[in-house]
């Protein structure tokens, strides 16, 4: 009797770890202290809102980059000429469109979106393609992989001038997109509207479908199963008949693709676009990433946020010292975690 009620007692339940919610706290605690340091809550919610948005931008560039290196173990220093060409893209695309869409609010969304679907699927081309010429010789040789992808880089704005042109090029927001909604603030408050962009909403909307959608393919599907099972243990799930290499190309090639997404955003945000501004948005990305933890998604998320908040509060508290502030933060972070925000743990 007592072997068998041995038998069928439960398991014990793996115990698991404890959500890590201080870096969430600090991104709140950024918020709330901006507000006696800004003094007005309408600027207060106007930058507020403005680096929320800024930040999701940020995070769609860098997500692509956390994809590759947290899952694929690669350092692509490349990833600025997706950007960049994600973006040329997209001046081509609209600029097609831009007969066809008018006057109506419908056809500029939809011109939107779809060179927001070309870019993507462009940029995942080259680069399915960057990694088969590129990438795939240098797989585990961190140094090579910087050189090799800077290269690379070099090589792709230089293409990119060729079919172009070397000028900045005008990426325009259309009519539906400019503006902004006004929301009144109590004049016993401080008084003023906050001004919230129309584009600065659809960019966090996008941002935060990217964030689930990352977040529910890595975490709830077969295919996000495997892919993490290969980082682990490749030579195991080879042996279960799945081909790894295929799913890493596509990684990568996804990876590239959401750099395009990103480029395209970060145009419209800047409202033109040069051959140098992936590797421009390079060095934010990486500070992002840094902060992070490097492969962490969550991490880069919430870094971008923190990156994005700080630019907006500092251009607005002390432009001078704007430039340094994401560098400042960075530091910061790396002094109480060295590791970043939310490392991971094989890394």
């Amino acid at each position: 009797m007592n072997s068998i009620a041995m038998n069928t007692t439960p398991a014990a339940a793996i115990p698991k770890a404890d959500f890590d919610w201080k870096p969430l706290l600090i991104l709140l605690g950024l918020i709330v202290l901006a507000l006696p340091a800004v003094g007005s809550p309408s600027s207060w919610l106007t930058l507020t809102a403005a680096g929320i948005a800024m930040g999701l931008i940020i995070f769609v560039i860098a997500s692509g980059l956390t994809l590759v290196f947290g899952l694929m173990d690669v350092l692509n220093f490349g990833h600025g000429v997706f950007i960049a060409l994600g973006a040329f893209v997209a001046t081509s695309v609209m600029g097609g469109m831009a007969g066809w869409a008018g006057d109506s609010g419908w056809a500029q969304f939809a011109s939107i979106f779809a060179a927001m679907a070309v870019a993507m699927a462009v940029a995942g081309a080259i680069g399915w393609a960057f990694e088969r010429v590129i990438v795939r010789p240098v797989y585990g040789l961190h140094l090579k992989q910087i050189l090799i992808t800077m290269g690379g880089m070099i090589v792709g704005e230089e293409i990119i001038k060729v079919i172009w042109g070397p000028l900045q090029i005008a990426l325009p927001l259309p009519d539906v997109l400019r503006g902004a909604w006004y929301l009144p603030i109590a004049d016993g408050l401080g008084g003023g509207d906050a001004a919230i962009e129309k584009y600065r909403v659809l960019a966090a909307a996008i941002g935060l479908l990217v964030f689930a959608a990352m977040g529910h393919v890595l975490a709830r599907t077969k295919v996000g199963l495997l892919i993490r099972a290969g980082v682990q243990d490749r030579e195991m799930v080879e042996s279960l008949g799945y081909r790894i290499r295929r799913l890493f190309v596509g990684v990568f090639a996804v990876g590239s693709a959401l750099a395009g997404l990103g480029g395209v955003m970060w145009g419209l945000y800047q409202q033109s676009v040069t051959p140098q501004m992936g590797a421009q948005v390079n060095v934010l990305i990486f500070i992002v990433i840094i902060i992070g933890g490097l492969g962490s998604t969550l991490g880069c998320f919430v870094g971008a946020l923190l990156v994005g908040l700080m630019a907006n509060y500092t251009g607005f508290l002390a432009p001078k010292v704007a430039l340094f502030s994401n560098i400042g933060l960075m530091v910061l972070v790396l002094l109480w975690r060295p590791q970043g925000l939310y490392p991971v743990t094989n890394r």
